[in-house]
């Protein structure tokens, strides 16, 4: 079914109090759909069970409604579907696209460390800055890996960057659009992120499986979110071709910085909207200051 009109989502995750760069995020997001003549939809991205918190949430349904944003109804919570990116996931299996891996991250830094200190050479990166997966666990023996899951050892699932590639046309792209309208191709390089974790241990997903799967299923046709996240349209691209996924347009916005020109952060503690509001600042007041 073709959408009779572009649909956009804001899509936070409930692990703190929203910030100046969320509200700036929302509120784009919702111009564009004005814009555009749109829908705008609202997705609580709570996968992450151990910090995501029913106050968080609540919160982000107070501070938008205070922004003067609405949304449709229902509203979609990633953790009351598990199933279904289970279900992902099982046909990336099947696919033979997904091996399991038992590295902690400190096995994985210890790998590392020992072929740096055996080739002097230092070890690449993903885009997000973090080492890239040594390939430990992608050629185990099929007996031990057997052996290891009969026991319910934990272990995450990592995409075969090199079997995924191989079922891919020789180069991957995405469309990016901007405030005119306007539209070009961008190509992506799903390889710079390596193996990257496609299942992990504690759940039966990750961001990059659940928001591909969760913009396919809510027929999300524009993607506008912050610039960190730009490099992740590599794997999302990826994973939306391998599915059989439609690819939304994609428009990765500017942060908002603090006075020392670093981003705002839920870890940092940047001031959130509650705190905002608690000075005295009103919601026109933030809209004009983010340029609406």
């Amino acid at each position: 079914m073709v959408p009779t009109a572009p649909i956009f989502r804001f899509a936070p995750s409930p692990n703190g109090r929203l910030h100046l760069g969320h509200a700036y995020s929302a509120l784009l997001n919702a111009d564009f759909a004005r814009q555009f003549e749109g829908r705008l939809l609202l997705r609580i991205e709570d996968i992450d069970l151990g910090r995501c918190r029913p106050e968080f949430e609540t919160a982000i349904y107070d501070d938008l409604a205070w922004l003067g944003l609405r949304w449709e109804e229902p509203v979609r919570r990633q953790s009351d579907h598990f199933d279904f990116y289970r279900a992902a996931a099982g046909r990336l299996k099947d696919k033979k696209l997904l091996y399991p891996c038992f590295c902690s991250r400190k096995a994985v830094a210890d790998t590392v460390a020992r072929r740096e200190a055996e080739t002097g050479e230092a070890w690449p990166r993903d885009p997000d800055g973090a080492l890239l997966y040594p390939g430990t666990c992608c050629n185990l023996d099929p007996e031990e890996v057997r052996q290891r899951l009969s026991i319910g050892e934990p272990h995450a699932l990592r995409i075969h960057m090199t079997a995924a590639l191989a079922l891919m046309p020789e180069s991957l792209s995405y469309r990016r659009f901007d405030r005119e309208g306007r539209i070009e191709p961008v190509k992506v390089d799903p390889h710079r992120w390596g193996d990257a974790v496609v299942v992990r241990k504690e759940v039966p997903t990750s961001y990059h499986l659940s928001v591909v799967a969760d913009d396919a299923l809510q027929r999300i046709t524009h993607v506008v979110r912050g610039q960190d996240l730009e490099a992740a349209t590599d794997l999302h691209v990826l994973l939306q071709t391998l599915l059989g996924l439609p690819t939304p347009l994609y428009h990765h916005h500017g942060l908002i910085l603090d006075p020392i020109g670093d981003k705002l952060s839920k870890s940092r503690q940047s001031e959130a909207l509650a705190d905002v509001r608690a000075r005295g600042v009103t919601a026109a007041e933030v809209r004009r200051s983010l340029g609406f």
